[in-house]
């Protein structure tokens, strides 16, 4: 008997965007539409509040399947990522011992750090450690890379896993003037060349290598992380077409590791987008097989907005880095321990950094499904628009010389500086937010003996002409501010002055503990006075440093004036409202709403009230 299927959604006439627009703008009631529900991204596109299957149906990629050309659909049939785990070699005995232990931890794919002076003991550094099971990456200073190659090799010759290894050794000449601020070498091309060389009989060892989440970590938009990591791939591509390799044999040994920023949807579509115009561009160069147009990726999750203040936070934006990566099909992803910004490291916070993508395997099964993301309007619609954006600064880098050319003349690290300032303005305005830092503060923590940690490159100090990138987190300003406070003889204490509307005098003073817990003030609130002069009485009672009025807009032409002469400039006075020309004419110059530039006045009352 044949099932009867009742077709519900007969029962519903079909709306129209345009009809759907309508009725949204009558909810609005008089709002602007394109204001209120329309977003702006950083790379310059809209997004609109609603997508339907009209917006995609003229999409060429939805109709390719997971492992297909252009591969936008992830280059696997199945979405089995790797777990990575990075160690810091320094002595290559206590590396091994680590490597082992977490191997049996849930780590497959391990990544070897390899430091200045550490000896190049394959022998010792992976002993015991399965070659033909286990990924292994290394990262060393470029100019080591040949001489590891080589000893890689021989190791696994004489080990006879060279034809089942996988892995990578991150040859990356282009960090020294990005990251340490020495000119580039003049035989990038050839070293690259003799890499080759020397890897041949490693098939699957990776030794190209394009290291964009340097540029994440710097503070790059999305589209800019992208456009410059395909240009960093073409540049491999063209310089080493031209010294007489294959497209097949150059584009089988680039490995991409690119950053996840906290842009959820956005850095879903910057993956898929990145494999399917990374595949166009290996296409171009004639490969023998598409599988050369597929690109191997790992993803680490951000420094750039992790926190030193209330850092486990920082564990609910690695996770949701995390998904994002897991969720675009990534090949491997490498989760930035939640205390990186302050510490090297420990077995606690290492352990839950591995866990975060066991979870996400074992529990919430995102390792189960193939582009679970694919034939979403929004993110389809999202990955198209980010590939135009990103392929359009991908053309004007090639317009300009290429990758190495704008790498040399400071335009790669000038142009993510310049964004890297542009975000590091929204923070300071709580236009972009970091929670816990600019947002919510918790009012009572310390640093105590955390300090920031920079990022150091083997070479010696920068050059002179020499741009290098950002290397400051987003929540730097924010973290200085509240450690200076912290290390000053006396706290300012701010106490709200709250008085009149009961809704519009607490929701103010709330803001206002917000605003000024950012700086680590110790806080006063109160329920409420009668009058002005009783609340400033009690201010100076608790030796206020600051008084924030609380109150209406409609009740401070009449409290303002009063509040002000009470005080009598026994302390900072300050309105929580907007500032307008007639509260200035009353006496008003410190002012805190929604408009206000956080940092610059958080910085401001500290250079007065710091001692």
């Amino acid at each position: 008997m044949a099932e009867k299927r009742e077709k519900l959604f007969d029962q519903f006439s079909p709306v129209s965007p345009e009809e759907w627009r309508a009725k949204a703008e009558v909810d609005l009631k008089g709002a602007d539409f394109d204001k209120k529900m329309v977003w702006r991204t950083n790379e310059g596109f809209n997004v609109q509040p609603l997508y339907r299957g009209v917006d995609i149906k003229d999409f060429k990629t939805i109709d390719s399947l997971p492992s297909e050309y252009p591969f936008v659909r992830g280059t696997r049939t199945n979405n089995v990522w790797l777990v990575r785990q990075d160690i810091k070699v320094n002595d290559p005995k206590a590396a091994n011992a680590k490597a082992l232990d977490i191997l049996n931890k849930g780590v497959t794919a391990l990544g070897f750090k390899l430091c200045k002076d550490a000896d190049i003991d394959l022998d010792t550094l992976l002993d015991g450690i399965y070659t033909d099971v286990v990924e292994i990456n290394f990262s060393i200073c470029p100019c080591r890379a040949i001489d590891l190659a080589k000893a890689l090799v021989d190791y696994l010759v004489k080990k006879g896993t060279a034809d089942k290894f996988v892995g990578s050794i991150d040859f990356n000449p282009f960090r020294k003037q990005l990251k340490a601020g020495k000119h580039l070498s003049e035989d990038i091309a050839d070293k690259a060349a003799e890499l080759l060389k020397v890897v041949e009989p490693v098939k699957h060892l990776r030794v190209l290598s394009v290291n964009s989440d340097m540029l994440c970590n710097a503070g790059a938009f999305i589209y800019q992380e992208l456009g410059y990591a395909l240009a960093w791939g073409n540049e491999w591509m063209a310089q080493l077409t031209d010294k007489g390799f294959t497209a097949d044999e150059i584009a089988h040994r680039i490995k991409f590791n690119m950053g996840v920023s906290t842009i959820y949807f956005m850095e879903i579509a910057k993956f898929r987008a990145a494999r399917m115009l990374w595949a166009q561009i290996v296409k171009q160069y004639g490969p023998k097989c598409d599988c050369a147009c597929k690109m191997v990726v790992n993803a680490s999750t951000s420094r750039f907005t992790q926190t030193l203040f209330d850092s486990h936070v920082n564990l609910l934006r690695s996770q949701t880095q995390a998904m994002s990566a897991a969720l675009a099909c990534v090949d491997e992803i490498t989760v930035t321990p939640f205390d990186a910004p302050y510490s090297e490291g420990d077995d606690f916070s290492e352990r839950i950094a591995r866990n975060q993508q066991i979870l996400l395997m074992e529990e919430s099964h995102l390792d189960k499904v193939v582009d679970p993301a694919g034939g979403s309007y929004y993110v389809e619609e999202l990955t198209m628009s980010l590939a135009k954006v990103a392929w359009q600064l991908f053309l004007e880098v090639e317009d300009k010389g290429g990758f190495m050319a704008m790498v040399k003349n400071n335009e790669i690290a000038e142009a993510v500086n310049a964004s890297a300032v542009s975000r590091f303005d929204k923070v300071a305005k709580r236009k972009e937010q970091l929670l816990g830092t600019n947002q919510f503060p918790n009012f009572t923590e310390l640093s105590g003996d955390k300090r920031s940690l920079e990022c150091k490159c083997c070479c010696n100090a920068p050059e002179e002409g020499v741009v290098t990138l950002n290397d400051k987190r987003l929540a730097s300003g924010f973290e200085e501010l509240r450690q200076a406070t912290e290390q000053a003889e006396h706290t300012p204490v701010v106490f709200m002055l709250t008085i009149g509307n009961l809704a519009m005098r607490l929701a103010r003073a709330q803001f206002s503990d917000n605003f000024f817990g950012c700086a680590g003030y110790k806080l006063i609130d109160n329920n409420g006075f009668a009058t002005v002069e009783e609340g400033m009485e009690a201010a100076m009672a608790a030796k206020a440093d600051i008084v924030v009025l609380c109150s209406s807009d409609a009740e401070y032409p009449e409290l303002i004036p009063g509040a002000i002469k009470a005080l009598d400039g026994r302390a900072e006075f300050v309105l929580a409202g907007p500032e307008t020309d007639e509260f200035k004419e009353m006496g008003v110059t410190n002012f805190i709403n929604v408009r206000t530039n956080v940092l610059s006045t958080l910085k401001a009352f500290n250079a007065k009230l710091l001692k």
